[in-house]
């Protein structure tokens, strides 16, 4: 039988035999003995016959997904696809009904039912530290083909054939995510897991989940985690992951260290971060970090948070502390009282400050070198007039986005045209209206066209490609220069800067001309 589709193409050749049941064949071999007597009996019966179909068609191979595309089931099923996934969440561990695989077109979606299910379940995993335990249970086959540490367990040359397996060191919750990917193709992180899942995805060599989870922790860093993630990121070994929570300890130095996270990192990122050169940071609030970490390190070690307890755990970590380039105020009031320093530790920094010929110290007395900062001007030129430009209580507002993570420290502003005058500047850095950083400060202006540093209290954190808004509300009663000639895109150094209007700007300034000639960035 010759067959074709639609539109006149031959349809791919199938060949299908339509075989006669065999109770029609037997009636066959029995008329056959007969002969051919009765012409009319021989009739009755369907003749013996093998008939071949032939199908043609050009279409592509296609896939179950492409041919049962993805569905809302219907009424009487979405009850029981929702069951099954909160069975899965919940291990409650209840026989799927019947004919379950009818509800998923595509493999990837039956077996997925297949997680944290006991049907079929060939091993029990007992997860979790002893009083915290969770038992979860597996399939070799497809935890083999989504781990080779899998493999080597279940199928390797030493494979062990038992049911249970006890794995003490990764907590139940970071496990389940790594099962869920392995069953469900699925990556899902939470902040408070991250870290475990991590591990959990190093030790059974889940190389996707874990550049996942690296990914995930690069998104979320901040001031308040880079001590503890940089800590982490060692321990892993992600190199990528160590270079980004140093660039965040560098520029917001002070409030990495601040950070109750600073408290729970060993004793080896401890040293490395009180030998860091760049770090940004008075050396009082180094010192200061450092006396919290030994608290807490006494406790860890169950020691009485004594002065001897604390240097004791402290060690010569305490030398790294570069106490000698302290402000005189900030040693004699803070590190020369702390009791943390010996009597003739205190008394040979005092001469280092004061005396001609200094003692030698133990202490580093070298300042670091911190970070220099960069600026963007993004202005050909500046001006003044005489009736221009004037302050009211109006704000002087631009957006602007980088390509790269900057930390923005303050604006470069404008001065008098006037001669020597002081202003009180409030700067503002705010996000889809959110406010990252603020600070009211008071500046003097020698009456030249340059720029005048304003800085925040502390460096603010900018992501690429997104556009943040730069304000500044100043008050002072001489006029002031101005730019103009704005450039909607700078390149400065590595970063690239681009500009444009603001809605919040109510006193003329814009991209072609305008306030806020600079942005002072670390990155």
């Amino acid at each position: 039988i010759l067959m074709v589709d639609e539109k006149g193409k031959n349809m791919k050749c199938l060949t299908f035999f339509l075989m006669l049941p065999e109770t029609v064949k037997n009636r066959s071999k029995k008329s056959s003995k007969k002969g051919n007597s009765s012409s009319s009996s021989s009739s009755k019966l369907p003749p013996v016959c093998y008939e071949i179909i032939t199908l043609k068609t050009k279409k592509k191979k296609k896939m179950a997904a492409d041919i049962f595309p993805r569905k809302k089931p219907a009424n009487t099923n979405t009850t029981a696809v929702q069951q099954y996934h909160q069975q899965n969440l919940n291990n409650n561990n209840t026989i799927p009904a019947p004919n379950w695989q009818g509800l998923y077109p595509t493999i990837r979606e039956r077996n997925a039912v297949m997680f944290n299910n006991d049907l079929m379940a060939d091993v029990h995993f007992v997860v979790g530290p002893p009083g915290g335990t969770q038992r979860l249970p597996g399939h070799k086959y497809v935890l083999a083909v989504g781990s080779s540490v899998f493999h080597a367990m279940f199928y390797g040359e030493l494979a062990e054939d038992k049911d249970e397996i006890r794995i003490p060191d990764v907590e139940p919750a970071a496990f389940l995510a790594m099962l869920k990917y392995i069953y469900c193709d699925e990556i899902d992180l939470a902040a408070d897991t991250v870290l475990a899942t991590l591990y959990a995805a190093k030790k059974y060599i889940v190389p996707h989940l874990a550049r996942a989870c690296v990914n995930f922790l690069e998104t979320s860093l901040s001031a308040k985690n880079a001590c503890v993630l940089l800590s982490q990121s060692c321990l892993f070994e992600e190199p990528d992951l160590t270079q980004r929570c140093w660039e965040v300890i560098d520029a917001q130095a002070e409030l990495a260290l601040k950070s109750e996270g600073f408290c729970d990192i060993d004793f080896q990122t401890l040293e490395s971060i009180l030998r860091r050169e760049t770090l940004n940071a008075k050396e009082i609030v180094v010192f200061e970090a450092a006396l919290s970490w030994a608290e807490v390190e006494c406790q860890r070690q169950e020691l009485t948070a004594t002065i001897e307890n604390k240097r004791k755990v402290l060690g010569k970590a305490l030398y790294l502390i570069r106490i000698p380039t302290m402000a005189l105020d900030d040693f004699a009031n803070g590190a020369a009282q702390s009791g943390i320093l010996t009597l003739n530790e205190t008394n040979d920094i005092f001469l280092w400050y004061t005396a001609a010929k200094k003692p030698e110290l133990q202490f580093v007395s070298k300042p670091r070198k911190g970070l220099v900062p960069q600026r963007c001007h993004r202005f050909q030129s500046c001006a003044y007039r005489s009736n221009q430009w004037r302050y009211r209580g109006r704000c002087d507002s631009i957006q602007f986005a980088v390509d790269k993570r900057v930390f923005i420290a303050g604006f470069g502003l404008y001065g008098s045209s006037c001669g020597s005058a002081e202003y009180s500047a409030k700067i503002e850095l705010k996000r889809q209206g959110v406010i990252l950083g603020q600070n009211l400060s008071k500046y003097f202006s020698d009456g030249s066209s340059n720029t005048f540093p304003v800085w925040f209290e502390y460096p603010v954190q900018i992501e690429p490609d997104t556009f943040y808004t730069a304000s500044v509300i100043l008050d002072g009663n001489e006029l002031s220069y101005f730019g103009q000639e704005g450039m909607t895109e700078v390149q400065c150094g590595k970063v690239t800067v681009q500009f444009q209007c603001s809605s919040d700007s109510t006193n003329g300034t814009g991209v072609q001309g305008g306030q806020i000639p600079e942005l002072i960035f670390y990155a």
